[in-house]
C-alpha cells in the first residue's frame, strides 16, 4: 500500500489517493478465489473445482476484483490515514475508484472528514461565582417527615365515616343510561380520597359513608375523556364501602432514629443528615461553577466543526439513554411511543447538550495542546484501577480492554478543567447573581466516555 497523496478539498475534508500494488492484489483475488471457489460451477469441472484461470476465462478477468479490494480495503484505508497524519473522524467516507487491473493493482480515492482547527477565547482569568453551600434546619426536618411518611403503617378506621385522605375498600360498578359499560367495574379496589385517581366528582361522594353502605354516585365523565362513548356524558356508579383505613405516622423520636437509621439519638440523625446534605449541596455548587467556566470558553471558541461530530454525539447520546431504559425494563420505541414523539423529535431534543459537549471537548483538547498537560505514568495506573475496581475487573483485563493513550488523553482533559479553575476568579457569594444562564451537559462523563465503553465492553465479552 502506498499513500499517493494527501489533498485538501473543502473545510475539514481530506482526499488521500491510495495504491496497491500488483502483487499484493493478485495475492488478494487468490485468497477471494480460494473464499467463493466451491459456489461457482463452471461448465466441465466439478462445482468447486475450477481453476482460478479458468473461472477467470469464462466470467471474466474482473471476476474476484470487489471481493479482492474488500479484503485489503479496511487496512490500506488504516494505514493510509496513519501515515497521513491526520485526525480523522468517524464518518462516512466518499470513495472513487481511479484504476484497478490485475497487473498494475489498484488506485483509488477516498474523502475524509477530519478534526476541526480550532482558536481559543480566554481560558485564564475567567470569573465565576460559587454559592456557599447552606443547609437550613427546615430541610432536615422535611427530610425527616419525608421518612415518617415512608414509615407510616394503614389503620383500621371502623368508629366513623369515610373523610378526606382516607383509603377506603370499595366494590363499584358503572351504568350509563342504566346500562353498564365496559371497564366500569371492580371489586375490592384500593383508593386513597382527595389523590384524584379517578374522574372529578367520584372519591367526593365517598366522604360521609360508612363501613357497609351500598349507595350510588353520579359523575359527569370529562368532554376530553378517552373513551368516545363516555365522554362528557352522565354515569352512576353503584358503590359497597368494605374498609377504611387511615394512614398513621410514626412518632419523630428518638425510638423512631433507631428503627430508621444506624443511630441511637433523633439528634445524631439530624446532624448526619445535614452533613450529607452539605456535601451535596458544595458538590452541586462546585459544578454549577465549573459549568458556568465552561460555557464562557464554549462561548470564546472559533472554528468551523463537522456536522459528524455533532451527529456522533447525538447517536452517542440516544444510545445511552436507550441503554438506561432497558435497565428499567423499558426499549427506546415504547418510549417514543408513550411520549408521542418521533426519533427525529426525540435526537433533536440532544442537540444543544451534543453542540455544547462537543465544543467543550474540542476546546479542552486545545488547552492540553497549548499548554502542554500530560498525564504521568502514575496517573494512568491509579485511573487503571479505579476503572477495575469500578467495573468489578482485573487490571490486566482492563488494560487490555482500554488503550494508554486513550486514559491519557482523558486524564490530560481532566487536568485542563483543573487548570482553567486554577487560573479563573472565583467569588463566594451567598447567592447568585440572577442572569441568564446557559449551561451544557455533564462535562466529565463526556470526557471519560472512550475509556467508559471501552471497559463495559470488554467486560461483556468475558
Amino acid at each position: 500500500m502506498s499513500l499517493k497523496e494527501t489533498k485538501n478539498v473543502a473545510t475539514n475534508r481530506q482526499e488521500l489517493t491510495i495504491t496497491i500494488d500488483g502483487e499484493k492484489f493478485r495475492e488478494a483475488i487468490k485468497e477471494a478465489y480460494k473464499k467463493n471457489v466451491k459456489k461457482i460451477n463452471v461448465p466441465g469441472f466439478r462445482k468447486g473445482k475450477a481453476p482460478l484461470h479458468i473461472i477467470e476465462t469464462y466470467y471474466g478477468a474482473e471476476v474476484f476484483f470487489e471481493d479482492a479490494l474488500n479484503l485489503l480495503y479496511n487496512d490500506v484505508v488504516e494505514e493510509a490515514i496513519t501515515e497521513s497524519g491526520l485526525k480523522v473522524i468517524n464518518d462516512k467516507m466518499d470513495f472513487d475508484m481511479v484504476s484497478i487491473s490485475k497487473e498494475d493493482g489498484v488506485e483509488f480515492k477516498v474523502t475524509v472528514t477530519t478534526y476541526p482547527e480550532i482558536t481559543l477565547g480566554e481560558y485564564k482569568g475567567l470569573k465565576a461565582e460559587k454559592v456557599i453551600a447552606k443547609v437550613e434546619d427546615s430541610e432536615i426536618d422535611a427530610q425527616i417527615n419525608a421518612m415518617a411518611d415512608r414509615n407510616a403503617r394503614m389503620v383500621a378506621v371502623e368508629d366513623r365515616a369515610a373523610a378526606m385522605g382516607d383509603t377506603v375498600v370499595i366494590d363499584f360498578e358503572g351504568f350509563k343510561d342504566g346500562v353498564a359499560f365496559d371497564g366500569g367495574k371492580a371489586e375490592g379496589h384500593t383508593l386513597e380520597l382527595g389523590s384524584g385517581q379517578f374522574i372529578p366528582g367520584f372519591e367526593d361522594q365517598i366522604v360521609g359513608h360508612n363501613i357497609g353502605d351500598e349507595f350510588d354516585i353520579v359523575v359527569t365523565f370529562p368532554e376530553e375523556y378517552g373513551a368516545e362513548d363516555l365522554a362528557g356524558k352522565e354515569a352512576t356508579f353503584k358503590i359497597k364501602l368494605h374498609e377504611i383505613k387511615l394512614r398513621e405516622l410514626p412518632e419523630i423520636d428518638d425510638e423512631f432514629a433507631k428503627d430508621v437509621s444506624e443511630f441511637d439519638t433523633l439528634d445524631a440523625l439530624k446532624a448526619d443528615l445535614k452533613t450529607k446534605a452539605l456535601e451535596r449541596k458544595t458538590k452541586a455548587n462546585e459544578e454549577e461553577m465549573e459549568n458556568d467556566l465552561v460555557q464562557q470558553i464554549v462561548d470564546g471558541i472559533k472554528g468551523e466543526i463537522p456536522e459528524a461530530m455533532f451527529e456522533n454525539r447525538l447517536n452517542q447520546s440516544v444510545e445511552e439513554f436507550a441503554y438506561r431504559l432497558q435497565s428499567q425494563g423499558l426499549d427506546l420505541q415504547t418510549y417514543l411511543k408513550y411520549t408521542n414523539a418521533s426519533i427525529d423529535d426525540f435526537k433533536a431534543s440532544f442537540r444543544p447538550q451534543a453542540e455544547a459537549q462537543v465544543k467543550f471537548r474540542l476546546a479542552l483538547e486545545k488547552i492540553v495542546e497549548v499548554e502542554n498537560i500530560v498525564a504521568d505514568e502514575k496517573d494512568i495506573n491509579e485511573q487503571y484501577e479505579k476503572m477495575a475496581k469500578d467495573y468489578g475487573m482485573e487490571v490486566d483485563a482492563v488494560k487490555a480492554a482500554v488503550p494508554a493513550e486513550e486514559i491519557a488523553k482523558d486524564l490530560a482533559v481532566g487536568k485542563a478543567i483543573d487548570f482553567v479553575k486554577e487560573n479563573a476568579v472565583i467569588t463566594e457569594v451567598e447567592a447568585k447573581t440572577e442572569k441568564a444562564e446557559k449551561k451544557p451537559a455533564a462535562k466529565k462523563a463526556a470526557a471519560k466516555k472512550t475509556t467508559k465503553k471501552a471497559a463495559d465492553e470488554k467486560k461483556d465479552a468475558e
